[in-house]
């Protein structure tokens, strides 16, 4: 139920944002009410990939009805008195977004690129005859595996739902599994929901499925690339303050 009482001086809603062409995509996201309708739609192009000028804007409240659209870019969110809890949804104008079609969704509508293995194995450069390579000049090195539990002391403090911060690159986000994922190799791993849509799945590798989140939010770390801590979701117009 939405509320009616909004937390003075707070300055701020937290609505549920759904899209027209993902199906799968929904997220809890604060705005200011300040932001004018087109910063709001600068913020959702970074989280779903709709470009500014194809995308409408229309409000419901938390009964599931059609409040209006978001028609005037240059109006502040305010001017709409959403609440905390009412939804806004993402209509896609474009009919060749990169969200149609659904390939951002369902992965097996991409045609794969396969190579048969004689045919491989006469490429030069590749990383099986280096692999090759370097077992013939160390082969000791190459007898003794990495461990089913490498890593996995680093995994002791992280725990899924921490906020956390990614390197390279400072991505932030949230932790949505940990645990092993044999289709990357030995040990432990780390499923990472980014805050934008800097990652490279939905939480499918090699057609299995570790988490859910939206499309290209996804990714999958070792340990020591996480940091977990007070990593809030950083505000894509803080640079623009004063």
């Amino acid at each position: 139920m939405a509320s009616l009482l909004q937390i003075e001086g707070d300055g701020s809603v937290l609505l549920r944002v759904t899209h027209s062409n993902l199906k799968s995509f929904a997220a809890d996201i604060r705005f200011f009410l300040q932001m004018s309708v087109e910063a709001v739609k600068e913020k959702l192009w970074k989280k779903c990939g709709t470009s500014v000028n194809s995308m409408r804007l229309e409000l419901f409240d938390d009964f599931k009805n059609k409040l209006c659209d978001l028609s005037d870019d240059s109006r502040p969110l305010g001017f709409y008195s959403p609440l905390d809890g009412f939804r806004m949804h993402i209509v896609d104008l474009d009919p060749s977004s990169v969200t149609s079609g659904g390939l951002l969704e369902d992965t097996s509508l991409v045609e794969k690129y396969s190579i048969s293995e004689d045919e491989y194995n006469k490429r030069s450069g590749t990383f099986r005859k280096f692999k090759e390579k370097m077992a013939s000049q160390n082969p000791l090195a190459f007898r003794n595996k990495m461990s089913d539990n490498y890593m996995e002391d680093l995994c002791a403090n992280i725990k899924v739902g921490d906020r956390c911060e990614v390197e390279p690159g400072e991505k932030r986000g949230v932790v949505k599994y940990v645990g092993r994922a044999e289709a990357l190799g030995p040990g432990f791993w780390i499923g990472v929901q980014y805050d934008e849509p800097l990652g490279k799945h939905d939480g499918v590798v090699k057609g299995t499925r570790y988490f859910q989140c939206p499309p290209l939010c996804g990714a999958i770390v070792r340990p020591d690339k996480v940091k977990v801590g007070d990593y809030p979701e950083r505000n894509p117009f803080e640079e623009d303050e004063i």
